[in-house]
């Protein structure tokens, strides 16, 4: 099957430019294509994680993936889908962030004898003459066009800098500089980022007067229509010190019904007549399907030793009511409980709740239970004797929100 029908099936694609052409190119020969990641932390989230799986796909099918950190841009700052200007960063934090990001994507896409690159647009913004980029490439672009792009519009009402302004060019300059030194000719990203991608393909065919091509992938909605990857802890890192392996897990363990068939396709590397089989599953029936989830993406995220650890985890809390040593853990010291040993302050500690008004909150509505009863004093105390048996203590919020306290 063709690399693009592959992605279509499996729901990536949300916008092509010149579909026939782009088919023929794939067909023809490996084509180089890039995806742009902004380093503003040293590690990715779940929003990164379909341009991922995209370039882990065009690789199996012996394309070659750039990945491109946006050194340049990042001092700067993207206005797409934002609604301030995003604060600037030294290339000392740009770099350490660099490393990360590349550890990571090592994970999904070889490196190897060059099958995959890593460059850093720093490298040829920071040293632009002015003006001969404004008569080479600032003469290309039409400030009517740049205004009606979407990436603007919301920006442009609230007030928009021209140092913002600069980032459609920033980038289209980007795809230039890849096809002219690594003959890149297709740029990939998230559906928001069209705009942007489209003026680098434009350019590439005025300037160069060859072949370039753009294509975004659809974003992973809910059946409700919001994003996925936000928990009430924040973003869904990809990295275990951000998010556990088994709070990863558990994430994708409970997705609605509704939407497994769409993660199953968009997020694992299964067989799509798996994908269906599993998505077709009816009642309690359909919980199989989401441990199914649930593994492969912490699997693919984290590695099959941690899924396994977190499947393991998972059963022995919700299938035979038990403990296990993979469950999230907390190490309160004898001076935090001295200080405060109120229930609510604990939750909050942990993690559970997001604030101690929030943890009584939960209280109050029976939402919360210690080893397995439920607490409705929102004045609740828990002394060092509760904590210091062998296993600490089992906090719950909600049905699937779980903690283990020990005391150090």
């Amino acid at each position: 099957m063709h690399i693009l029908d592959t992605l279509k099936e499996r729901g990536f694609i949300a916008q092509t430019t010149f579909e026939e052409d782009l088919y023929k190119q794939l067909e023809r020969e490996s084509t180089t294509f890039y995806v742009g990641f902004d380093p503003t932390a040293d590690s990715l989230h779940f929003g990164h994680f379909i341009p991922i799986l995209a370039m882990a796909h065009m690789q199996r099918a012996g394309h070659r993936p750039i990945a491109l950190v946006g050194g340049g841009t990042a001092m700067v700052g993207d206005p797409s889908g934002k609604t301030d200007m995003r604060k600037m960063m030294s290339v000392e934090t740009v770099q350490q962030n660099a490393e990360g990001i590349k550890k990571q994507l090592s994970k999904f896409i070889s490196f190897d004898n060059g099958k995959a690159l890593m460059v850093n647009n720093a490298d040829w913004l920071t040293n632009l003459n002015y003006l001969e980029f404004l008569r080479e490439i600032g003469a290309q672009f039409s400030v009517n066009r740049m205004l009606a792009a979407e990436c603007y519009k919301q920006r442009y009402e609230r007030g928009l800098t021209f140092l913002e302004f600069n980032y459609m060019i920033m980038q289209a300059y980007d795809f230039l500089m890849l096809f002219r030194k690594h003959n890149c000719r297709l740029q990939m990203g998230g559906d928001d980022q069209w705009s942007n991608i489209l003026a680098g393909a434009d350019l590439i065919r005025r300037k160069e007067q060859e072949a370039a091509f753009a294509c975004t992938f659809n974003l992973l909605l809910t059946s409700s229509g919001s994003k996925m990857g936000k928990t009430e802890k924040g973003a869904l890192w990809l990295d275990a010190e951000l998010c556990s392996p088994y709070d990863f897990y558990q994430y994708w363990r409970n997705v609605s019904d509704e939407d497994v068939e769409k993660c199953l396709s968009m997020l694992t590397f299964l067989p799509m007549d798996e994908v269906r089989r599993l998505s077709a599953l009816e009642g309690q029936e359909i919980n199989e399907a989401k441990k199914v989830l649930a593994f492969e993406c912490t699997k693919l995220v984290h590695g099959e030793e941690e899924a396994e650890k977190a499947q393991i985890a998972s059963a022995a809390l919700f299938e035979k009511d038990g403990l296990s040593d993979e469950v999230p853990t907390f190490i309160i010291t004898h001076a935090q409980l001295d200080v405060d040993n109120r229930l609510s302050s604990i939750l909050n500690l942990c993690g559970l709740c997001t604030s101690n008004s929030d943890a009584r909150k939960m209280i109050k509505q029976g939402a919360v239970y210690v080893d397995g009863e439920r607490v409705s004093d929102i004045d609740a105390r828990l002394s060092e004797d509760d904590i210091k048996k062998a296993d600490g203590i089992l906090l719950r919020r909600g049905k699937k929100n779980y903690c283990r306290v020990i005391m150090q």
